[in-house]
């Protein structure tokens, strides 16, 4: 036995009495003679007595260097004597109460544990044993195992594990022993091991005997009991067992009789213990099984809704409705088949690919609803030895995706393909050959700029003769179904629609409308508009140049370069009001004054008024109501909205010749109110929306009704394309209609469970099963002032900005013709959670028991006979594109070199168009010819993923800048020549998918290695870039515009390797470290001048699950260093100019106008050697900010980096479900990045160009 010897601290005084006293003590144990019981008795109680009245003694004696604490354990050891032993227990409860754990750290460091197991071991053999002693000793092990990591281990071993529980069972009416026992229990049940042990020994019946109905007496004994039994009901096997005996209706009958009789919510903590056990058996399916046939779902359901008033009782409220979710029904979602209801056939389908995958399925198995237990996993039998296991886990993966593999980040040496191969994408890099010799200079008015455009935009070239319908306001009248080229069933034919009209009297009344065939439809603009001054046409880069117009080109460039440029700013003079502007503004007030009309007896929900849509003055003999007039004997005036004056890229003629060739898999033969008439920005700013405190659940106690109160629900189905006859149903009036047949639609089936409630279920993308995000529908027939939710059940991503203050967008019609033709957020109630709609392991990559996700909101209709639209962002249609990049070929002046080709046809037999911008040479000399081919290339392309449509709003801003008239775009122009793809994935837009093309697959993970057939427009884009590379030619910068989801700002995505190895911790030489850090400057520069761009969330890692991207490819295989994702958030802004706001498309358009003009700098950056004080001007602005920016370190962006709610509900059914997605719901580590990787290197000045 080690004989410790009394050591005092310094500055203790040496003649301290409990030091004193403990000498004493200390050396009546080194002498084993000199053991006398009742001088020990005395001294002991002495030292008590000191601890007890003076807290400076016990100070005195757990003070650091003080040797107090080894000689009482070892007083503990030596001395048998009873009353001793509890003195020193008593000393013990006394040093230990206090200290906020550092004594019983120092306790359990110094062997303390295994001494009371000893002591325990030592006085069960006493028989009877002691029960003061049995009380001190488990008083002191419940205070002491919270602390000690092998307190499991330790009691197992020592055997004291069965002793507490023998204890127990002979002591269960004695309460004052059985409160410290169950107290220790509870820490014994942490350990799995533990738990399953005890739960053989019979431990889950024994403390079911204990928990007892209602009773003011022993709630303390109650509460540590329920306690220790959720402890073990943790482990499935007690789980089991728990079920096995019947206690699961004998759980809910308790909480219940609690329930019922505490009226003052006294004892809330007795009830959500009962909860808890409820909730850990209901991990497992038996238990769900069990707690169901219990009646649980209605009783829980019952006391949370009374709980509900009581703001305290919320606790019991979300763990009942954690509860209830796990225990709904799993059911599959109501679709004969999770596959897209579109097929598109493939030129080959690769055998190891998704789509073989999801053809080769047996029939039925593609959407089964997972039966297995997901909670059956065998019991562990190792011991949870880590106290913070979980945190160690996290910490160990975060960074597991980061690229380690040193290969994979140098540049590829050889190139892929040889240059013979790559010659045919000369032809479109014309520029780099063109000497302008037969161009006339001095002509300033000639707009004969050597094109080459092989894109056709015309109608004439046009292969589709389908008829295509206008849109119409009019409701639906019966038996009236959609037309679609594919429904024979459902529409006359055109010839037979005429002779139906010429055959019919011109007193009969008109027939129901027909959609009218797009080639007889002459739409014309309205000459006399009198009374109305005329409204010039919008052009944000003429008031640009407006401001300008007094210095010169090299003046304002030098301006530039001094001011942080926010002037950059897309607020129209003319379109934004004050910043109190409201909503409701009247006619007079709203952005559109002018009006198209056009002559025809359309009806607006059967009542004779001036309406807008499709129709000519030559419509009426297909239509079958020629010669029809109103009460007044005239023909009714459509008035519709001129955008056309406010948008300089919009015209509805346009759009509609662009639409007739258009290929989609669906063959759309109508056109989108939105689509038709374009979106004017609104003038007011839409703030994020606040969330309402309980919001979500009160929307999951819904859901929870219908399965409680079955009859309430109506369940019509009211639209599905699964009918491919006649997706609308018929009905008496009582429902909403519902469509999606246009281009970019997607909505597959709508369900009236309510009367004023709809579940919407959103098709999968084409040849795939899943892919479920993006929504544009279009809804008609509903009345004013009732509120309708919406629920849209098969979402797949686990969380959403919809969460954080999204709302989705609103078109009105009625908003439209009263001059407001403009998306505009709406929606209350928003939220997004999981629901009991169970996704097959087939859709979910192999990962069983997932489920899908709701977004609900509620909307109040503000006008009667209204057709609205509804889309998860703001639209942009690959029609939408070709009608703009029309009208800009059209609005080029001579100065502006602009040609457009066809860089390849997709799948779906769309054209992929690209673009070349720059500045025409101001002549055919040498000098300047020279100039002109050595630009600088800048590669831009937008919209690979279809659903992520801000990107395309990105890229309207970029080009309109590219093409405006301002000294700065025409500065850009002469700096650089642009490669532009707008829409790497027209199909995908076409169609309404969400994130793949037509071959199912998404085109940004197919980089590496694309197929010509399958992937041809990323075949052909890199292609580009390869033929670049060869040619010594590379892109001084690639950026590919991307939307981002679970983001707020906009931010890039870059390509470090010096950034990559230091977040992984890779080892590496100082080679691999050496690199320029030129690729942090476009970022930066963004930053300052942008207010939407947040350097802090961008990220310049590699990521292995990221080395298919565009971003990475280019980088590595291309040589660019500059290659970026430039994310644009679907939400709006949490920091500068636009915090708190939803992000709307002035904002989107601005960034790309502002990423314009970042280039600009950027030229100056890498370009101005010799203006060394401009260099120096740059370095200064870029070093100011930098001080605020590196305060902001550089995140390794995971997928969420939102606050958790004041609403503590988790988003998942299973609080055991986790979701194998890298998101952290509390917010994403951050890595700080040393200071010297926050500056713009020196060498960008020395950057060849």
């Amino acid at each position: 036995m080690n004989k410790p010897k009394m050591a005092t601290e310094k500055g203790v005084p040496s003649n301290s009495r409990v030091l004193m006293l403990l000498g004493q003590l200390e050396k009546m144990n080194g002498d084993s003679m000199g053991r006398d019981a009742e001088t020990a008795r005395q001294v002991t109680a002495k030292i008590l007595h000191l601890i007890q009245t003076q807290e400076r003694s016990g100070k005195e004696v757990m003070s650091k260097g003080s040797s107090g604490m080894e000689v009482i354990l070892a007083s503990l050891e030596n001395f048998q004597d009873l009353q001793t032993t509890l003195n020193i227990l008593y000393i013990l409860s006394e040093l230990l109460t206090v200290g906020r754990g550092r004594r019983v750290g120092v306790f359990v460091s110094k062997g303390g544990t295994g001494i009371l197991f000893q002591l325990l071991i030592t006085a069960s053999k006493e028989l009877p044993p002691s029960e003061e002693l049995m009380l001190q000793l488990h008083s002191l092990l419940a205070k002491v195992g919270p602390k000690d990591r092998k307190f499991g281990v330790k009691s197992r071993l020592s055997g004291a594990l069965n002793i507490t529980v023998n204890i127990m069972k002979q002591n269960l009416q004695n309460a004052k022993l059985l409160l410290p026992c169950l107290q220790v229990l509870r820490v014994y049940s942490t350990n799995s091991v533990n738990a399953i042990s005890l739960g053989k020994n019979g431990v889950v019946e024994l403390m079911l005997k204990i928990v007892a109905p209602y009773s003011k007496k022993n709630t303390s004994l109650h509460k540590v009991a329920l306690d220790a039994l959720g402890a073990l009901l943790k482990s499935k096997a007690n789980a089991r067992r728990a079920v096995d005996g019947g206690h699961v209706p004998v759980l809910l009958l308790l909480y219940l009789d609690w329930h019922r009789n505490d009226t003052r919510h006294r004892h809330m903590l007795i009830r959500k213990g009962l909860l808890v056990c409820l909730r850990n058996i209901t991990n497992i399916k038996l238990g769900r099984k069990a707690f169901v046939e219990g009646d649980g779902m209605r009783i829980l359901y019952n006391t949370s809704t009374e709980c509900l008033p009581v703001r305290t009782l919320d606790p019991l409220v979300n763990t009942s409705s954690l509860i209830m979710r796990k225990c709904f029904p799993k059911n599959r979602l109501p679709l004969p088949t999770i596959k897209s209801v579109f097929h598109h056939p493939l030129p080959h389908i690769p055998p190891a690919g998704p789509v073989a995958q999801l053809y080769n399925q047996p029939p039925g198995v593609d959407d089964v609803v997972d039966e297995s237990d997901d909670n059956d996993e065998t019991e562990g039998d190792t011991e949870n030895d880590t106290e913070n296991e979980e945190d160690e886990k996290y910490q160990s993966s975060l960074n597991d995706d980061i690229e380690t593999d040193l290969n994979k980040l140098h540049p590829k040496k050889s190139p892929s393909r040889p240059l013979e191969e790559l010659r045919v994408y000369e032809r479109f890099f014309l520029e780099l050959s063109e000497d302008f010799q037969e161009y006339n200079f001095e002509c300033s008015k000639s707009a004969s700029t050597p094109l080459s455009s092989s894109l056709s935009l015309s109608a004439s070239s046009t292969r589709c003769t389908r008829p295509i319908v206008v849109p119409t306001a009019q409701a639906l009248p019966p038996k009236h179904c959609p037309i679609s080229s594919s429904q024979e069933d459902c529409k006359p034919t055109k010839r037979q629609q005429t002779q139906q009209s010429q055959s019919a009297p011109t007193s009969t009344p008109p027939a129901p409308l027909t959609p009218l065939e797009l080639d007889t439809i002459h739409l014309t603009k309205d000459q006399d508009k009198k009374g109305k001054a005329p409204i010039p046409s919008w052009d944000r880069h003429t008031a640009l140049s407006s401001l300008t117009r007094p210095a010169s080109l090299g003046q304002k460039v030098e301006q530039e370069l001094v001011h942080v440029l926010e002037c950059v700013s897309l607020e129209e003079e003319g379109m934004l009001n004050s910043e109190a502007e409201i909503r409701g503004v009247s006619q007079e007030g709203s952005p559109v004054h002018a009006t198209r009309h056009i002559q025809s007896p359309l009806l607006l929900g059967g009542i004779s008024t001036r309406r807008v849509g499709g129709g000519g003055s030559n419509w009426g003999s297909d239509c079958g109501s020629e010669g029809a007039e109103d009460e007044g004997g005239e023909g009714a005036v459509l008035e519709v909205p001129d955008t056309a004056r406010l948008l300089a890229l919009h015209d509805p003629d346009l759009y509609v010749e662009m639409v007739k060739g258009t290929q989609s898999v669906p063959q759309y033969a109508e056109v989108a109110y939105p689509d038709y008439f374009g979106h004017v920005a609104p003038t007011f700013r839409e703030p994020l929306l606040e969330r309402i405190y309980g919001v979500q659940r009160s929307k999951i106690f819904q859901d929870i009704e219908r399965l409680i109160h079955p009859n309430d629900i109506i369940d019509k189905v009211v639209y599905d394309l699964d009918i491919s006859s006649c997706p609308v149903i018929e009905d008496d009036g009582e429902s909403l209609k519902f469509n999606s047949q246009f281009e970019s639609g997607n909505l597959r089936k709508a369900i009236q469970v309510r009367k004023y409630e709809y579940d919407l279920v959103l098709n999968s993308d084409i040849n795939s099963n899943h892919y479920h995000q993006w929504f544009y529908f279009e809804v008609s027939g509903m009345r004013v002032g009732s509120t309708y939710r919406f629920n849209i059940i098969n979402c797949e991503k686990s969380n959403s900005q919809f969460n954080y203050g999204m709302q989705v967008l609103m078109y009105s019609v009625q908003e439209a013709i009263s001059g407001r033709p403009c998306w505009v957020r709406t929606g209350m109630d928003i939220c997004y959670y999981k629901n009991h709609f169970a996704r097959s392991s087939i859709a979910a990559g192999g990962q069983k028991g997932k489920s899908y996700y709701t977004l609900t909101f509620s909307i109040s209709f503000n006008h009667k006979d209204d057709v609205c639209y509804f889309a998860y962002h703001y639209p942009y249609t690959y029609s939408t594109l070709k009608m703009h990049l029309s009208k800009l070929e059209d609005s080029r002046t001579p100065q502006i070199y602009l040609r457009q080709d066809v860089l390849c046809e997709t799948l779906g037999g769309n054209s992929c168009p690209l673009l070349t911008i720059t500045a025409m040479p101001e002549s055919n000399s040498n000098d300047h010819i020279c100039q002109f081919r050595n630009r600088p290339l800048i590669f831009l392309s937008a919209r690979v993923h279809p659903g992520e449509t801000n990107a395309s709003w990105v890229m309207k801003g970029t080009l309109e800048f590219l093409m405006g008239t301002s000294p700065l775009a025409a500065s850009l122009r002469e700096a650089y020549i642009f490669k532009i793809v707008p829409m790497l994935n027209p199909d995908g837009v076409v169609n309404g998918n969400h994130r793949c093309s037509l071959s199912g697959e998404d085109l940004n993970r197919q980089w590496q290695n694309p197929n010509p057939e399958l992937h041809p427009t990323i075949f052909h884009t890199k292609s580009l870039l390869q033929y670049l590379a060869h040619i010594q030619r590379a892109p001084l910068v690639f950026c590919d515009y991307h939307g981002h989801s679970r983001k707020k700002n906009v931010f890039m995505y870059g390509c470090s390797m010096k950034e990559t190895i230091w977040q992984s911790n890779t080892s590496a030489t100082s080679s691999d470290l050496q690199e320029d850090l030129g690729y942090r400057a476009l970022p930066k520069i963004l930053s300052q001048i942008a207010p939407v761009f947040s350097m802090a969330s961008c990220s310049f890692v590699v990521e292995r699950s990221k080395e298919s991207t565009a971003r990475v490819v280019v980088w590595r295989e291309i040589g660019v260093q500059r290659s970026y994702t430039m994310e644009s958030t679907l939400c709006g802004c949490d920091q500068g100019k636009y915090k708190g706001l939803q992000i709307s498309t002035r904002e989107l358009e601005e960034m790309g106008a502002q990423f314009c003009v970042a280039l600009l700098r950027l030229k100056r950056l890498t370009g101005l050697r010799n203006h060394q004080h401009l260099l120096d001007l740059e370095s200064d602005l870029i070093g100011t900010q930098s001080k605020v920016v590196s305060s902001c370190p550089t995140t390794y962006v995971m997928e969420e980096d939102e606050p958790s709610f004041l609403e503590a509900i988790d988003y998942s059914a299973e609080s055991n479900d986790e979701d194998a997605e890298p998101e952290n719901e509390q917010g994403s580590e951050v890595h700080e990045i040393p200071d010297h990787l926050d500056q713009v290197s020196d060498s960008e000045s020395n950057h060849r160009v």
